[in-house]
């Protein structure tokens, strides 16, 4: 699908400065790079999408490529200067919760929209969407949130059983809609989790990711930097954004890994 020749106006009324690209290789590597270079041009919500990336990056550096068309690549700046550090592991589940909302809003019917821990979006089980958080080398108040989201790709060309996208389950995707949607969200939370000096409780984060979250309650497989797999049932989510697994007689928070649900 070509970029529309109306744009994005819903998108561009909540960011302060949306940058449409024809196709790029990764809308993450590019922002991070800007925003090293030229810091004060990329404002918080700034964005940078495409319809055409051909090398994004996933989580435990996987690649994310897509036709031509069939999916959207988004990457937002966000700054968290007055965010405390214990609080930050919250803004990928933050980004996950809010892409989480604006897939269900796409999709008023039957399907079930849930969050897989830490940000997967899944619609009735399989993966619309993922996201990956990154840090601005040298600015550790400015965060990129890079998501793809499979819009138009036909189930033929779905990477894995596992994914789905818009089309292959017979929906459309309003693309500006979705992403004013995802943006608004995104800023809610961030700024309520802000106005709180990172208590995620008392923000009413902690609540919404864990409403949303369909790995709670789950046997699951985590698979961890550097190759261990831990095994065992998705107790809950602790204040700081990890996944505290039962394992055994321990529960041992997660902070980072490849989630499978076993049931």
């Amino acid at each position: 699908m070509p970029i529309p020749e109306s744009g994005y106006p819903r998108a561009a009324a909540v960011s302060p400065r949306l940058q449409v690209v024809e196709t790029t290789d990764s809308t993450n590597a590019d922002v991070l790079a800007a925003v090293a270079a030229d810091p004060q041009a990329w404002p918080h919500l700034s964005v940078l999408l495409t319809t055409d990336q051909r090398a994004g990056r996933g989580r435990l550096d996987r690649t994310w490529v897509a036709p031509p068309g069939a999916a959207l690549a988004v990457s937002v700046l966000v700054r968290v200067d007055d965010l405390p550090p214990h609080a930050r592991g919250w803004i990928p589940l933050i980004a996950g919760a809010a892409m989480t909302r604006a897939v269900a809003a796409q999709l008023p019917g039957g399907d079930t929209v849930r969050l897989k821990w830490p940000n997967d979006v899944l619609v009735d089980g399989a993966k619309i969407s993922g996201i990956l958080a990154e840090v601005v080398p040298g600015h550790p108040d400015a965060v990129v949130i890079g998501a793809g989201v499979n819009t138009r790709m036909s189930r033929v060309d779905l990477p894995v059983a596992t994914a789905t996208s818009f089309a292959a389950i017979g929906h459309d995707s309003d693309d500006d809609r979705l992403l004013a949607d995802y943006l608004a969200a995104l800023d809610e939370q961030l700024g309520a989790l802000l106005r709180t000096n990172g208590d995620a409780g008392a923000a009413g984060v902690r609540a919404e990711v864990e409403a949303l979250c369909a790995t709670l309650g789950k046997d699951v497989e985590v698979s961890l930097p550097g190759g261990r797999v831990l095994a065992g049932r998705a107790q809950r989510i602790d204040e700081d954004g990890r996944l505290v697994v039962a394992s055994g007689v321990e529960e041992i928070p997660v902070s980072a890994g490849d989630v499978v649900h076993v049931r």
